[in-house]
C-alpha cells in the first residue's frame, strides 16, 4: 500500500497536521465568539451622545423656537453647543438648559465606556498539579512518614517506649504549629472549600493524625495511660481538630477523619484491645458528627459512618469472637447518629415535616446492618441479640419522633428478617426439630433459651412494627410517610411468622401456626376497617390496601401452614378469587394487583411440581387430584376474571386471565397425559396423547376465537393464536412425523373404521375447518386459509391411512404397496375431491372449490409420476381411464353449472327500404 517508510512518516505528519488544524481552528472560534460577546457588552453599555449642531442650524432655529429677541449668551453658553431637538417640546431659555444637557466629563465618560474585567483562565494541569496535588500529597506523605516512623522504630528497637511516644507527640506539635504559623503569616481564615490546596490546613491535619496515632500508641500498647486519661486526651485532639477544621475549612476535616480511622491499622498491636479501639472510635465519630453537624457537611458525615461500618467487620472472622466491645461500638454509633446526624432529632439539622432525609435515614440503617452482623457472626448469641433488638426498637422511636428517619424503617424490616431467616436455615443440629420432634440425644429441645429468645424478640417486634405502623397513620402531612409506616408494619410480622415457621415447623402442617397466622389476619383486617372509616389523609388509601394486603396474606399463609401441598394450591388460587371479589365491595387498587400476585405464585408453584402432589396423583382418569389441582384454579380465575373485569382493563385483569387459560390448558393437557400413559406421568407420548391434544387445544382455540369478540381482551386474542400455534405444531411433528403410523411408528391403530386414526386425523381435519371458519373475517385472509389448508391436509391423510389400514391391518408400518392399494389411492383421492367440487357448487363455496382443485391436482401429479411407473395391466388404464372421465366431468361441470355463459341471439335483420 505504501511505496516507502517516507509514505508512512508523511501519512502520520499529514495526520498530526489536520489534527492540529482542527484544533487551531476551534480555539479561533472561541476566540470569536468570546471577542463578539465583549463588543456586545462594551456596545450594550455606552450611552450614545448627539452630536453637536453646526452654528448655521443654530441659527436656523433660534426664529423657530421664539419670535422676541433672544437675551445675549453667557460665555459658557456659547461653548457649549445646544442639544438637537427630536420633539415639541415648551419652549425655555437656552441659558438654562445649556447646563443641564452639557456632555458628561471626560473621566466620566471613560469609566463608562471601560469594559468588564475579563473572566479568570481555568487552571491548566501545571497549575493544579503544582499548587493542589503536591501540597495534599505531601501532607499525607508527612502524616504517613510519622506512623511508619513509629512502626520501624518498634521493629528494629531504636528508642524505648516512653522516647517513641514522646517524639511523636512532639512530631505531630510540630506540625500543629507550623500549620498555624502558616496560617497567620499568611492571614488566611478560610471555612468555604477552597480554590487552592491550603498549606496551613494540610499541615494541621497531619499534625491531628500523628496526635490521634502517639495517644492511641500510649494507651493501647504501652500502657502509659490509663483509659481515663486516654479517653481525655484523644477527647482533647477530637474537640481540637473540630476547632481546627472550623478554620481551616473541609480539607482538614477530610484528612483528619481519614487519618483518625486509619491509625489503629498503621499503629497496630499482636493481641487487638477491641475495647480500647471502639472507645477510641466512638470518641472520633462523636468529633466527626460534631463538626458535621455545625457546618452541615454532609458527606463528612456519610465518611465517617463508612468508616465505623468498615470498623466492625475486622474483628468478625475470628474464632473467638468478643461480642460486648462489637455491640458497644454498634450502640455508640447509633446514638451519636440520633443525636448529631438525624434531621429533627435531639440536635440534629431542622428539615420540613414530612421529608424522608437519605443520610437520617441510612446513618441509622447502617448500624443496624452492623448490629446484624454481629448477630449471624456470633451465631445468635444472647447479647448480640440483645443489642440487636434495642437498636430495632431505638429505629422505631427515632423514626416515630423524627420524620426524616422514616427511611430507616425498611432497613429495619430488612435486617429483623435477614436474622431470623438466617436462625431458620442455620445448620445446627442441636435445635433442628424435625416433623417427629427433636433429633434423639442430640441436645436441647425446641424450647430452649435460644429458641425462646427468639420467640420473644419475634412478639416484640412483630407487635412493635404492626403498632406503630397502626398508630402512625395521619401523624404526617406527607403520603409517603404513612405508606412506609404501614408496608414496615404488614411486611415485619408476615416475615417473621415465615422464618418462625420454617425454623420450628420445618415446613410442615402446623396447627398452632395457622391459628397464629389466622389471628394476624384478624389484626391486619381490624386495621384496615378502622383505617377505612377514618377521613381521608395523605397515604391512607394506600395504607389501607396495605393492611387489606396483608389480611389476606396472612390468610394465604395459613392454609399454607394447615393444608397439604396440593390444598395449598387450591387455597391461593381461591385466594385469588377472593381478592378479586372483595376488590369489587372495596375499590382499593392494590387488591386488583393483590389477586394478580396470588395467580403468579400458583403459576410458579404449578412450575415447581406440575403434578401438584407428587406420585399421589392417582390411577382414576378424570377423578384425579389433577382435576381439583388444576380445574379449582383454572375455574377461581375465570371468576376472578369476570369480577375483575366490572372495573376495567388492566395488567392485573390480564394476568388473572391469563392465568385461567394456563391452568385450562394445562387441566387438559395433564388429564391427557394421565390417560394416555396410565397415570406414568414420565412415559414418553404417544399417537393417541398427540391426537387428543391437538383436538383439546384447537376446541380451546375455537371458544377463544369466540370470546374475544365480546371481552375484547388481548389476553384471549393472544390465547387463541397461541393455542392455534400449539396444535399447529404437535400436529406436524407429533401426528405427522413422530407418531405417524406409516412413517415412523408402529402402533396399532384399532379397528377398520372406528380407530385411531379417526381421532388423530378427521376430528382435527374438522375442528381446523371450524376454527378457520371462526377466524375467517376477523383476522388476516392468509391466517384463515392457512388453517384450512392444514385441514385439508389432515383430511386427505386420514383418507389415505385409512386405506391402508384396509390393505395391512392395524399396523400400518410394515407391508409392501401392491398395485391394487396404488389405484385405490388414486380413486380415493379422486372420489375426494369431486365431492369438495360437489360441496363448493351445492354451498358456492370457493375455498371448497380450490381445495377440490388442489386434490385433483395432486391425483393427476401421482397418476403421471407414481401410477405411470408403477402400476401395470389393468390398474394403469383404469386409472388414467378413471381419471380423465373425472377431469371432463369436471370441465363439464364449470362450462355448464359454475361459469355459464349465455349465447346472445343474433341480431335480426334489418327490412331494406
Amino acid at each position: 500500500m505504501f511505496d516507502g517508510p517516507f509514505d508512512v512518516f508523511a501519512l502520520i505528519i499529514a495526520i498530526i497536521a489536520v489534527l492540529i488544524a482542527i484544533k487551531a481552528s476551534s480555539q479561533a472560534v472561541e476566540l470569536r465568539r468570546r471577542l463578539a460577546s465583549l463588543e456586545e457588552m462594551f456596545y450594550a453599555q455606552r450611552q450614545v451622545q448627539p452630536p453637536p449642531l453646526m452654528p448655521a442650524q443654530v441659527q436656523a432655529e433660534a426664529p423657530a423656537t421664539t419670535a422676541t429677541e433672544p437675551p445675549p449668551l453667557a460665555p459658557e453658553a456659547e461653548a457649549a453647543p445646544p442639544p438637537l431637538v427630536t420633539e415639541e417640546v415648551s419652549p425655555r431659555p437656552l441659558a438654562a438648559s445649556t447646563e443641564a444637557d452639557a456632555p458628561p466629563p471626560l473621566a466620566a465618560s471613560t469609566e463608562a465606556y471601560a469594559p468588564p474585567p475579563l473572566p479568570a483562565p481555568a487552571p491548566g494541569f501545571e497549575e493544579r498539579l503544582g499548587t493542589r496535588w503536591v501540597v495534599w500529597i505531601g501532607g499525607l506523605a508527612l502524616a504517613l512518614g510519622g506512623f511508619f516512623m513509629v512502626r520501624y522504630s518498634i521493629e528494629a528497637g531504636l528508642v524505648g517506649p516512653g522516647v517513641r511516644v514522646f517524639l511523636g507527640g512532639l512530631f505531630a506539635a510540630a506540625l500543629l504549629g507550623a500549620g498555624e504559623w502558616s496560617r497567620r503569616k499568611e492571614s488566611i481564615s478560610n471555612i468555604a472549600a477552597l480554590p487552592i490546596a491550603n498549606i496551613p490546613a494540610i499541615l494541621t491535619a497531619a499534625g491531628t493524625a500523628v496526635a490521634f496515632a502517639t495517644i492511641y500508641a500510649a494507651y493501647a500498647l504501652y500502657g502509659f495511660l490509663v483509659p481515663a486519661t486516654a479517653f481525655v486526651l484523644l477527647g482533647i485532639v477530637a474537640m481540637g481538630t473540630l476547632a481546627a477544621a472550623l478554620l481551616h475549612g473541609p480539607a482538614l476535616a477530610g484528612l483528619g477523619v481519614v487519618g483518625a480511622f486509619v491509625t489503629p491499622i498503621l499503629v497496630s498491636s499482636g493481641k487487638p484491645d477491641y475495647w480500647a479501639l471502639y472507645i477510641y472510635l466512638a470518641i472520633v465519630t462523636a468529633a466527626s458528627f460534631g463538626l458535621a453537624r455545625i457546618r452541615l457537611w454532609r458527606w463528612l458525615a456519610v465518611t465517617t459512618i463508612a468508616f465505623a461500618v468498615l470498623w466492625i467487620f475486622p474483628g468478625l472472622d475470628t474464632s473467638e469472637l468478643q461480642v460486648a466491645p462489637h455491640a458497644f461500638h454498634a450502640i455508640a454509633g447509633f446514638v451519636l447518629a440520633a443525636l448529631l446526624v438525624v434531621c429533627g432529632f435531639m440536635f440534629g439539622p431542622t428539615i420540613e415535616d414530612g421529608e424522608i432525609e437519605p443520610v437520617s435515614s441510612s446513618s441509622l440503617g447502617a448500624y443496624l446492618f452492623g448490629a446484624m452482623l454481629i448477630v449471624l457472626s456470633s451465631a445468635h448469641a444472647d447479647l448480640a441479640l440483645i443489642a440487636f433488638t434495642l437498636l430495632v426498637g431505638a429505629t422505631l422511636l427515632v423514626a416515630w419522633r423524627a420524620p426524616a428517619a422514616t427511611g430507616a424503617l425498611g432497613a429495619a424490616a430488612a435486617t429483623v428478617f435477614i436474622v431470623f431467616a438466617e436462625w431458620a436455615v442455620r445448620a445446627n443440629p442441636d435445635m433442628l426439630v424435625l416433623p417427629g420432634g427433636p433429633m434423639p440425644g442430640v441436645g436441647p429441645t425446641a424450647i430452649d433459651g435460644a429458641v425462646t429468645l427468639h420467640l420473644v424478640m419475634a412478639a416484640i417486634f412483630a407487635s412493635g412494627f404492626g403498632i406503630a405502623g397502626f398508630l402512625a397513620q395521619g401523624r404526617s402531612s406527607s403520603a409517603v410517610i404513612p405508606v412506609v409506616w404501614s408496608a414496615a408494619a404488614v411486611a415485619t410480622p408476615i416475615a417473621i411468622l415465615v422464618a418462625l415457621y420454617a425454623r420450628i415447623a420445618h415446613l410442615d402442617r402446623s396447627i398452632p401456626f395457622a391459628i397464629l397466622a389466622v389471628l394476624l389476619a384478624a389484626a391486619f383486617g381490624a386495621a384496615t376497617e378502622a383505617l377505612a372509616r377514618r377521613e381521608d389523609r395523605p397515604g391512607a388509601a394506600t395504607s389501607v390496601a396495605l393492611f387489606a394486603t396483608g389480611t389476606l396474606g396472612a390468610l394465604a399463609l395459613a392454609l399454607t401452614f394447615a393444608l397439604e401441598k396440593g390444598w395449598l394450591t387450591i387455597a391461593l388460587a381461591l385466594m385469588s378469587l377472593g381478592t378479586a371479589w372483595i376488590s369489587l365491595q372495596r375499590p382499593i387498587p392494590v387488591l386488583r394487583q393483590l389477586a394478580a400476585i396470588f395467580a403468579a405464585i400458583v403459576t410458579a408453584r404449578i412450575g415447581y411440581d406440575p403434578r401438584i402432589v407428587g406420585d399421589a396423583v392417582g390411577t382414576t382418569p378424570i377423578f384425579n387430584w389433577l382435576l381439583w389441582g388444576y380445574g379449582l384454579p383454572a375455574a377461581s380465575f375465570w371468576g376472578a376474571s369476570i369480577f375483575l373485569r366490572r372495573r376495567g382493563d388492566d395488567p392485573p385483569l390480564r394476568i388473572v386471565e391469563a392465568a385461567a387459560i394456563l391452568f385450562t390448558a394445562l387441566l387438559a393437557f395433564m388429564e391427557i397425559r394421565h390417560l394416555a400413559t396410565g397415570g406414568r406421568m414420565t412415559s414418553p407420548p404417544s399417537l393417541l396423547e398427540f391426537a387428543l391434544q391437538v383436538c383439546v387445544a384447537l376446541a380451546m382455540a375455537i371458544g377463544l376465537e369466540r370470546l374475544r369478540l365480546r371481552s375484547r381482551s388481548i389476553v384471549h386474542n393472544v390465547g387463541a393464536v397461541a393455542l392455534t400455534a400449539i396444535a399447529g405444531l404437535i400436529s406436524v411433528f407429533g401426528l405427522l412425523i413422530l407418531e405417524n403410523p406409516w412413517l415412523l411408528s408402529s402402533v396399532d391403530v384399532g379397528g377398520l373404521v372406528f380407530n385411531l386414526l379417526l381421532l388423530g386425523y378427521a376430528l382435527p381435519a374438522v375442528l381446523m375447518l371450524l376454527l378457520s371458519y371462526a377466524v375467517a373475517g376477523h383476522r388476516p385472509v392468509a391466517y384463515a386459509n392457512t388453517i384450512a389448508g392444514a385441514a385439508l391436509v389432515f383430511a386427505l391423510t386420514y383418507l389415505t391411512l385409512e386405506i391402508r389400514r384396509f390393505y395391512h391391518g392395524p399396523v400400518l408400518l410394515y407391508g409392501a404397496t401392491t398395485g391394487a392399494e396404488q389405484y385405490t389411492y388414486s380413486i380415493g383421492w379422486l372420489g375426494f375431491g369431486v365431492v369438495l367440487l360437489g360441496v363448493g357448487i351445492l354451498v358456492n363455496s370457493e375455498r371448497a372449490r380450490l381445495a377440490s382443485a388442489a386434490v385433483i391436482a395432486l391425483t393427476i401429479l401421482k397418476a403421471f409420476v407414481i401410477d405411470m411407473s408403477t402400476l401395470t395391466g389393468v390398474y394403469r388404464a383404469l386409472s388414467f381411464m378413471c381419471l380423465g372421465i373425472v377431469l371432463v366431468a369436471i370441465g363439464w361441470l364449470y362450462q355448464r353449472i359454475l361459469f355459464r355463459r349465455q349465447v346472445a341471439p343474433p341480431p335480426a335483420p334489418q327490412a331494406s327500404t
